[in-house]
């Protein structure tokens, strides 16, 4: 097996989402085509992967490629929701959910990631249709996330789910170059 050094680096392959300073009209129109973009990318990364390669993580004790595609496909779901709950009421509080568990379901580990590719295609044409047709002061509106008491603003929730599709993006590469179960390797 190969002898990997930094497993943090592993987890967080571009680092940690960190909150822009400024988010500007330049910022978001540039995160609004990373997530327009996004879809596309992981067809093109999981095109021809065999059942096999598919299980695949990037790291120990980590998700499968299978696992990672349908986990995009929730966490899109749940930001579509999140988004439209913004811009219609006002300080809502969003409903957090358990990702980890969710991609322990068997429709995260054993269905066909063709499923949740086409969400993710459908899902970013109405949620990046939808915000590149709000109003500038629409993207200041926030939701507060329970789980971490926090307000979360529209431009921030953009910059987060635009860092998203790059990150995920990342592990399954990563897992492509490893091409290693690690299953039976304990956490470091």
């Amino acid at each position: 097996m190969k002898e990997i050094k930094n497993l943090l680096a592993l987890r967080f392959p571009i680092g940690k989402f960190e909150k822009s300073a400024l988010i500007n009209d330049l910022v978001i129109q540039n995160r609004l085509e990373e997530i327009t973009c996004f879809p596309a990318h992981l067809r093109e990364e999981t095109k021809n992967l065999r059942e096999e390669e598919l299980n695949y993580s990037y790291r120990p004790n980590s998700w499968s490629i299978r696992q990672l595609v349908h986990h995009c496909a929730d966490s899109r779901m749940n930001g579509f929701l999140r988004t439209k709950w913004m811009l219609t009421e006002d300080s809502t509080s969003i409903k957090p959910y358990f990702e980890a568990k969710w991609a322990s379901l068997s429709d995260s580990k054993l269905a066909s990631i063709e499923d949740s590719l086409s969400i993710l295609e459908g899902m970013h044409k109405r949620w990046v249709f939808l915000l590149k047709n709000l109003r500038k002061d629409d993207f200041k509106r926030e939701y507060i996330h329970p789980e971490y008491g926090k307000r979360y603003s529209l431009e921030e929730v953009i910059c987060l789910y635009a860092w998203h599709g790059k990150h995920y993006l990342e592990h399954v590469r990563l897992a492509k170059k490893y091409r290693e179960n690690w299953e039976g390797l304990e956490k470091k």
